[in-house]
């Protein structure tokens, strides 16, 4: 008997009817049943929040292994520390260059299209602001006093300084660092292995997020400011599919439209997970087996991209400014916008790993300037769907910083990113699995 196909349908395909079918089931039974409370508890916060938070975990708990382990390998190939030093300036250059790119962007928009109505403004705004850490702690944080405590608490910026320092030595203690770095080697494929296996479960997991987030987010929420909405979606959009591709041709003088293609599957994941460090394991899968960056670029550049690049969020605050500034009626000169810009960038690493991150550095801003930190209670009740875009964006960012990097340092292999089948991890794992039943 001939032995059956894998399935034609790629991931992305099954991931796209995972997330069409959650939103179908999600609307239907708000529809039909409306706020139930047996709804509540045994659909909403019962069945769709156990899949979708089970699928988050998984990722989630991939890593912090991976990014060490990945840049532990990665630092044991730059045994020069002018090659270091020249990569994390030009990741952290790159990074700050496109979250100033993003703010003036979207101010830019902000103050041409107006989103701001002063019928918004009333007395019962409230919005409890987190305090943001000192710039003193942020750099005394960054070096971990306790590894083991930085790996149990997903500190990333501890973990990545920690894990350049030790591959960093590795590589300086002869036949003996050889041979751990080829045990880290081994334990990399197997990681990467893992991160095959969990992405099999991505369309049920997005299913069940997508189920949940219609059944609890209605288009009522957006109808007060829909003008803003709209305007933070189109130029997340805009930054994504214009100023990037831009960027990654004028840089590295590669196909931007096989770049999106190849970045699909990573840009799906982001946009139901709605976290950069928890859509790491498959931004990092995607870099290095289908777009053909080196894993000693990818290993630095990706953990530290999701830990500090903030485009989308820098999109969001640059439009929120503006929009509550209109709001109130107060307007802001051309050095508050200025103020602004620098601040957002600035921001977007000394906040890096603190919960909230989007909209603590929003009141860092609004501070900054002058406006009332109130203003944010107007967009927290879309802020959910805007996030899951905007992590997309900022995705799709580290992994074009990867690619030109890895470019200019001659560590990008351009026949596995020219190739539209190399990489794909759904139809090589269908056909492994498809191999060990029928060989």
């Amino acid at each position: 008997m001939a032995a059956a196909k894998p399935s034609k349908i790629g991931l992305t395909g099954k991931i796209l009817i995972g997330m069409g079918a959650g939103i179908l089931t999600g609307l239907l039974i708000r529809n039909l049943f409306g706020g139930s409370e047996w709804v509540s508890e045994y659909i909403t916060n019962g069945f769709f929040h156990v899949i979708g938070t089970i699928f988050i975990n998984s990722l989630k708990m991939l890593v912090v292994p991976l990014v060490f382990i990945s840049l532990v390998c990665g630092t044991c190939s730059l045994s020069e520390p002018s090659k270091l030093g020249r990569l994390g300036g030009k990741t952290l250059s790159f990074y700050l260059f496109t979250t100033a790119v993003a703010l003036v962007v979207a101010i830019c928009a902000a103050v041409v299209v107006k989103p701001g109505n002063a019928s918004l403004a009333t007395e019962n705004m409230q919005y409890e602001v987190k305090e943001a850490p000192s710039l003193a702690d942020v750099l005394i944080n960054i070096v971990p006093s306790n590894p083991i405590q930085a790996f149990s608490e997903g500190n990333m910026l501890q973990i990545i300084i920690f894990a350049v320092i030790f591959g960093f030595a590795i590589s300086h203690i002869g036949e003996r660092g050889k041979r751990v770095a080829a045990f880290f080697e081994d334990l990399n494929e197997v990681i990467m292995r893992v991160v095959t296996l969990i992405m099999q479960l991505a369309p049920y997991g997005v299913f069940a997020l997508m189920g949940k987030l219609a059944l609890t987010l209605g288009l009522d929420t957006l109808e007060s400011v829909i003008k803003y909405f709209v305007l933070v979606l189109v130029v997340l959009l805009f930054h994504g599919f214009v100023v990037y591709p831009i960027l990654l041709k004028a840089f590295s003088g590669l196909d931007p439209f096989m770049f999106i293609r190849k970045m699909r599957d990573v840009q799906l994941f982001a946009f139901s997970t709605a976290s950069s460090n928890a859509t790491l394991p498959v931004t990092m899968e995607a870099a290095e087996h289908r777009l053909g960056a080196d894993n000693k670029i990818a290993s630095f550049t990706l953990p530290l991209g999701a830990t500090i690049n903030m485009d989308g969020t820098a999109i969001m605050q640059g439009v929120a400014t503006v929009f509550i500034a209109q709001v109130f009626g107060i307007e802001l000169t051309i050095t508050d916008y200025a103020m602004v810009v620098l601040t957002a960038t600035l921001a977007s690493i000394g906040t890096a790993g603190v919960p909230g991150v989007g909209l603590i550095m929003l009141a860092m801003v609004l501070n900054q300037v002058g406006l009332p930190v109130e203003g944010i209670a107007l967009i927290l009740g879309i802020d959910r769907m805007l996030d899951m875009v905007r992590t997309a964006v900022n995705v799709t960012g580290d992994a074009v910083a990867t690619v030109i990097i890895a470019k200019s340092e001659g560590a990008l292999n351009e026949g596995v990113f020219n190739d539209p089948k190399a990489g794909k991890t759904a139809g090589s794992f269908e056909a492994e699995v498809h191999r060990g039943e029928h060989g």
